[in-house]
């Protein structure tokens, strides 16, 4: 594309984390989907003259969003085992009972690429209508290599059929397969050795992610996984702390991981180890709500130790079947106590940073891509405020 100007804009750029103030009377120059200039409209470059002019109307600009843990492709769902959490069973009962994540793998086995695809467009729908840009996608509910592999191509595909930027992640540590039941070991061997390298030398994926937990996969397991999968030159995530503290958080921090995710049980060594690495503190209040869980993450520990927080929907199928930025932002603030700035921060750059993507976007900056969304608002904490209202007046990827 040639140069675009957006002009007469009030503009929260997130390039300070902390600072949600809008610029008033600014603009943005893109060329090529990158932006060259964003500031006060004063400032404006000469070149950007000859531009294709869009005038937002004084409207609220922030940086596209970026939901940046989400398990959008899958088959089928598990409003069964909502019904049974209703009538009192935990999340790891369900589990151990042979529900949970093993039971949407049927489902996924059978769906085929297309099918997984076919599913996944509605979801990725949703997210994109409330102002996503860039999304995160995991494996995991395959738990072959045939169906790993179906779920990432699905989720590859994604970024063909939408103006979306896709990141996807290989989960094969989310559970043991039924066929594996008895053979942990097998199971474990498989994925480092047959599933990894087929990934990596297929490209299908940017990082790889594991369950520590357990219900799941030990800190040693895991440990050797992304021990193998950093030998390939995978970056690394990790489901960490979720229901008990195993120590997933310091885990992550010693593979240098780009983030760590859930983090309910996380010590203030958990949080400190994170910080220095330099990890991303995932936080997944959807879940948290769905399954009713009681204790909040330390965010106070990781404001302390200046560990960076983000936040996103972990849209999924058994715990967190939610599609709406907008509303863990509300659910961020309400159940978790972040500001306004902390929410917002979460959903763009400290996002883009879990995904190792703060150079290319996630805030509105000389050189990143022109991720952008429009909003019909006042003030930016309307955004984090309002529940079941989308104001989103437009969306640009890239500059489109």
């Amino acid at each position: 594309m040639a140069a675009r100007l957006f002009r007469n804009a009030r503009l929260v750029t997130m390039a300070d984390p902390a600072s949600i103030a809008p610029v008033e009377w600014a603009a943005i120059l893109a060329v090529n989907g990158r932006i060259a200039y964003a500031g006060p409209e004063a400032g404006l470059p000469a070149t950007a003259s000859d531009a294709e002019t869009i005038d937002l109307e004084g409207r609220l600009v922030t940086p596209g969003l970026i939901d940046c843990h989400t398990h959008l492709v899958h088959g089928g769902d598990r409003a069964h085992e909502f019904e049974l959490r209703l009538a009192g069973a935990s999340y790891e009962e369900i589990a151990r009972a042979g529900g949970g994540i093993v039971s949407t793998v049927t489902a996924t086995r059978s769906a085929g690429e297309d099918g997984l695809l076919a599913s996944a467009l509605p979801r990725l729908d949703h997210l994109i209508a409330e102002g996503v840009t860039t999304v995160e996608v995991k494996s995991g509910y395959g738990l072959d290599l045939d169906s790993e592999r179906a779920q990432l191509r699905a989720a590859r595909r994604l970024a063909s059929e939408r103006k979306v930027t896709v990141s996807t992640s290989f989960l094969g540590a989310h559970a043991l397969p039924t066929e594996f039941r008895d053979d942990r070991a097998g199971y474990l061997a498989l994925v480092r050795d047959n599933m990894l390298p087929a990934i990596a030398a297929e490209g299908l994926a940017d990082c790889v992610d594991a369950f520590c937990e357990a219900i799941a996969f030990s800190p040693d397991e895991v440990d050797e996984l992304f021990s193998a999968a950093r030998r390939l030159g995978f970056k690394v995530r990790l489901h960490a702390d979720q229901l008990s503290d195993l120590g997933g958080a310091a885990l992550a921090a010693r593979h240098g991981a780009l983030s760590a995710d859930h983090l309910e049980h996380t010590d203030e060594a958990g949080a400190a180890a994170m910080a220095a690495a330099g990890t991303v503190a995932v936080l997944l209040p959807g879940a948290f709500y769905f399954i009713r869980e009681t204790r909040v993450p330390p965010v106070d520990l990781f404001r302390k130790h200046g560990t960076r927080i983000a936040i996103a929907t972990d849209c999924n199928p058994g715990t967190s079947p939610l599609t709406s930025p907008l509303l863990v932002m509300n659910m961020a603030a309400t159940l978790f106590r972040l500001t306004v700035a902390e929410c917002l921060a979460g959903m763009t750059i400290h996002a883009a940073a879990a995904l190792g993507l703060a150079g290319e976007t996630g805030s509105i900056e000389e050189g990143k891509w022109c991720d952008l969304a429009v909003w019909d608002v006042e003030r930016p904490a309307e955004l984090v405020y309002r529940m079941g209202f989308n104001p989103l007046a437009a969306r640009y990827w890239r500059g489109e």
